[in-house]
């Protein structure tokens, strides 16, 4: 597939976003070393932008984010792709309302992962965010499409932007890759505040009726008209 000048433009906005959104990974420890990855669809197009395998988040700029199409082939770049690529490009073809993934090995979310555990909805947070529980997806090797197939599978009859692979890690979708970094800021947040609640005791499940009157709410009046949500300003871990 050939780059035409039509979309280079949105390509290169999109390389500066993604390579920009790596930084919040950093920033809010969802990730080490060079693990974890953002991706963005590339709007009217059959292809993605997303991070490239091993890159260090400390030196790599916006031209080391590589262009892949739908089925994870590299079309522009000089590095490979994510190993994470396939996975990304099944839910770009199966999800076509998402316009940006994430996966990071943030600690509390990955545990409860590790646990085969979904997140119990009893925050008004989970319940704004996520739309109920967060719910565990099946186990899966990397390398191919079988981590994309249980996150659209997982996510299918969900609310919840939000997927535990299991004993592997949180994915995260969104509207674009901005709503999907901030997801996966938020999942981190509210595993680590449940599994606190849990020293305590068992927490009580919020009732259906409000889990689903807070998401409306949240998703369709809470904030500005045409303005994004901020991602918060400091990691409070």
């Amino acid at each position: 597939m050939t780059i035409t000048s039509d979309v280079d433009q949105a390509i290169s906005s999109l390389r500066r976003q993604v390579c920009d959104l790596h930084r919040h990974l950093t920033r809010y420890e969802l990730v080490i070393w060079t693990a974890g990855n953002v991706s963005a669809r590339v709007p009217g197009r059959d292809l993605m932008v997303i991070k490239p395998s091993g890159a260090d988040y400390d030196s790599m700029t916006d031209r080391d984010m590589v262009v892949c199409d739908l089925h994870g082939n590299l079309v522009d770049g000089t590095l490979s792709p994510s190993s994470d690529t396939a996975a990304h490009a099944y839910v770009y073809r199966h999800m076509p309302h998402v316009g940006g993934v994430v996966h990071t090995h943030s600690t509390y979310a990955t545990a409860w992962a590790a646990r085969g555990e979904p997140i119990p909805c009893v925050l008004t947070m989970i319940a704004d965010e996520f739309g109920g529980d967060i719910p565990v997806g099946p186990f899966a090797l990397i390398g191919d499409d079988s981590i994309g197939r249980g996150i659209v599978e997982a996510l299918r009859d969900s609310r919840s932007p939000a997927v535990l692979m299991r004993n592997h890690g949180p994915f995260t979708i969104g509207r674009t890759a901005r709503d999907a970094v901030k997801a996966a800021v938020m999942v981190e947040d509210v595993a680590r505040t449940v599994h606190i609640s849990r020293q305590l005791g068992v927490p009580p499940a919020l009732d259906a009726a409000d889990v689903t009157a807070l998401f409306e709410r949240y998703q369709n009046v809470y904030g500005q008209p045409g303005r994004p949500a901020d991602l918060p300003e400091e990691n409070h871990r």
